[in-house]
């Protein structure tokens, strides 16, 4: 850690606050305020406390959710998706056994962790949070420290409702500027990784600022956040302000009455001192920034959409990743075809994610030969946007409408491409197979899914509206 003589970083203060111990090994025991749990983990964490005999200690702040493997289709049960059945039996019995809230398949509150827990309001501003997936960050949005943890971790925090960790250095990103027409959060969070790398961040915690965060309204922020991982950080935050405030009164966890004025009180001193030391402190200006569309095969291989992409220079990684996505050194990316598109997961699958998405798509049609679906980040989220028409809005385009899951961010629903197709995403990872085996993933953010479904190749969707 660098010296701050006595001044303190927003994340020092959280940490500080919920330290319990430090282990001989060197890592601290941090206690966690609230943990979530999804199906693919929770049940071989369940088994583990079963051996030995343990409990989960604080069953009222443990809360499991079926996202991952639970199907998208209208009418879904258990065996909806053959995979996932063993899954989500398991997690529901786990629920029941150990004797926390589940929030199930056919639940009216059902969605992706990172989605229902801050719409729920259980994430507040100056608390920690554990969840076994490595985008736990998203909800550092509202001022709150996320770690995403192991099965082996997730145990522990289970049975003892603490975390044990190796204390992270301070990153802090300053976004200066103001983003122009049809770029997002998401153009933003590509290009902070394509611009630091994918280990920019490695064992850093970090802090978003400036005055593009603070124009962000919270989704946006969580998108942000989302993608902390994808550069290595351990955690991603926003120091909370009114707009996160605003956002979280009224919630179904929120405090209320003067619990909520208390809590206002202590939220608004959450911030870093002025003179406090980051151990990395970065300035990006985002005002010529373009929408952001991947080329390779992990989120830091990225550029402009007018952009063309590099070339190798032999470099073997670089020649790998441009071969498995059958484009060639120094082409140009716009109006390459489109096979799919897929809008939603926790990095865009929120109700302005779906507006930005049904701006472009209103009056259009999904161009022949693309296949077009969208699964919202919650059942919360799904009816939100049915009321507001959105819904009507896709099906007429042609796009289909699913229901809440992960879906396919991970294809671990059975939500998958096909080999060989070149699918526009706004997920957070374009890995080799991520959506598939042989599939080929672009990154971008939801206006610009929404331009390549009606139009069959990558738009920029700037030019779309023009037109």
């Amino acid at each position: 850690m660098a010296e701050i003589s006595g001044k303190k970083t927003l994340f020092e203060k959280i940490w500080d606050a919920h330290f319990v111990a430090e282990r001989l090994d060197g890592r601290e025991i941090i206690y966690m305020d609230r943990t979530m749990v999804h199906e693919l983990h929770g049940p071989k964490a369940f088994e583990k406390l079963r051996k030995a005999g343990r409990r989960v200690r604080r069953p009222d702040l443990t809360f499991a959710v079926q996202d991952h493997t639970i199907a998208t289709r209208r009418g879904r049960d258990d065996t909806t998706n053959p995979e996932g059945t063993p899954f989500l039996r398991a997690q529901r019995a786990g629920a029941v056994e150990f004797g926390f809230r589940i929030f199930d398949v056919d639940d009216p509150e059902q969605g992706i962790s990172h989605v229902i827990g801050p719409e729920l309001g259980m994430v507040l501003p100056g608390a920690t949070h554990c969840v076994p997936d490595s985008h736990a960050a998203t909800v550092g949005a509202l001022g709150a420290l996320s770690f995403g943890c192991g099965t082996t971790e997730l145990e522990h925090v289970l049975a003892t409702q603490v975390l044990a960790m190796k204390r992270p250095k301070t990153m802090r990103i300053r976004l200066e500027g103001r983003l122009g027409r049809h770029v997002t959060a998401k153009d933003v969070a590509l290009h902070i990784i394509g611009t630091l790398g994918v280990s920019g961040a490695n064992g850093h915690a970090v802090e978003y600022a400036g005055p593009v965060v603070e124009a962000m309204g919270i989704e946006a922020r969580m998108t942000l956040c989302n993608l902390t991982v994808e550069m290595g950080g351990r955690t991603g935050f926003v120091a909370p302000d009114e707009t996160a405030f605003a956002w979280l009164e009224g919630r179904p966890f929120a405090p209320i009455g003067e619990d909520w004025a208390r809590a206002l009180e202590t939220w608004r001193m959450l911030r870093s001192d002025e003179d406090a030391v980051f151990d990395a402190d970065i300035v990006i200006d985002c005002s010529d920034l373009a929408p952001q569309v991947t080329w390779g095969t992990n989120p830091g291989q990225v550029t402009g959409v007018g952009g063309l992409v590099p070339a190798t220079q032999g470099d073997e990684a670089l020649d790998k990743a441009l071969g498995y996505m059958d484009i060639s050194p120094g082409a140009r990316l716009e109006g390459l075809k489109v096979d799919r598109v897929f809008i939603g997961s926790c990095t865009n699958g929120r109700i302005p994610d779906l507006e930005e998405a049904a701006a472009i798509v209103r009056g259009r049609k999904v161009a022949q030969g693309v296949i077009a679906m969208i699964s919202p980040g919650s059942t919360i989220v799904k009816r939100e946007a049915e009321a507001l028409g959105l819904d009507r809005v896709f099906i007429e385009a042609g796009f289909e409408w699913a229901e809440s899951a992960c879906s396919m961010c991970a294809g671990g629903n059975g939500d998958r491409g096909r080999p060989g197709e070149r699918v526009v995403s706004t997920t957070n990872r374009n890995f080799e197979g991520r959506q598939g085996p042989g599939v080929r993933t672009h990154l971008v953010s939801p206006a610009m899914a929404a331009a390549a479904a009606v139009t069959g190749v990558i738009t920029d969707v700037r030019k779309l509206e023009e037109a």
